[in-house]
């Protein structure tokens, strides 16, 4: 699965957020947005998942193999989002958080075994009754992203996901993300402003964004 970005634009009225950009993230990549707060970057990504509010206006192409998206409600675009915040509801188990983002093709007991199933991948079975006020914070963050996952996404978002969690833990998150995604070959799309959240090797485009952007190599 490649997810392709071609001359999408937004603009806020009549007021151009960035210029036009384009690119190609191949399965298993995690490409890289770079930019100051302000500068678009999660109004970006909610405009690739069909979440861009009234406010904004968009131009542009996003496809997924080459088949665009752009005519598909958010929940038919198939693309997870993984944020800052863990966002687990508060009022179901670790279980039941998991199993909330399971596909509902999925019935009974099936969805019990993928929610336990993952759980014991990861090595937090222990936690499958637990509350998320109950478990630590990068435990919260394993857990978000697993559930994600669960919902058999065809491409990934990630809005700063290790801004809040301290160096050591964010560290060790990150490269789990990284593992996660390629694994699974899933193309994914990261905007941050700090350069240690880049994967190595991983290719970066700098604000400001500019279609002359040139490295993409063929999937």
């Amino acid at each position: 699965m490649t997810l392709s970005v071609k001359n999408l634009a937004i603009r806020h009225g009549d007021t151009p957020l960035f210029s036009p950009v384009s690119f190609d993230v191949c399965p298993g990549e995690v490409f890289t947005l770079m930019g100051p707060s302000g500068c678009g970057k999660s109004t970006l990504l909610s405009a690739i998942a069909g979440h861009l509010v009234n406010d904004f206006s968009l131009s542009g192409e996003v496809a997924l193999n080459e088949r665009s998206v752009m005519a598909q409600a958010p929940d038919q675009r198939k693309i997870g989002l993984l944020f800052q915040d863990d966002l687990l509801f508060p009022h179901l188990s670790v279980l039941e958080n998991l199993m909330f983002g399971i596909p509902r093709h999925y019935r009974g007991k099936e969805r019990v075994e993928r929610a336990e199933s993952t759980l014991t991948t990861i090595g937090l079975s222990q936690l499958a009754n637990k509350q998320p006020s109950e478990i630590s914070g990068g435990q919260r963050a394993r857990i978000s992203l697993m559930r994600m996952l669960l919902s058999e996404p065809h491409a990934v978002l990630l809005d700063e996901p290790f801004s809040k969690l301290d160096k050591a833990l964010r560290n060790e998150f990150r490269q789990f993300v990284f593992d996660q995604i390629k694994s699974r070959q899933i193309p994914a799309i990261m905007v941050t402003h700090d350069h240690d959240d880049i994967p190595p090797q991983g290719r970066v485009l700098n604000w400001p964004w500019t279609t002359a952007y040139q490295e993409q190599q063929p999937c």
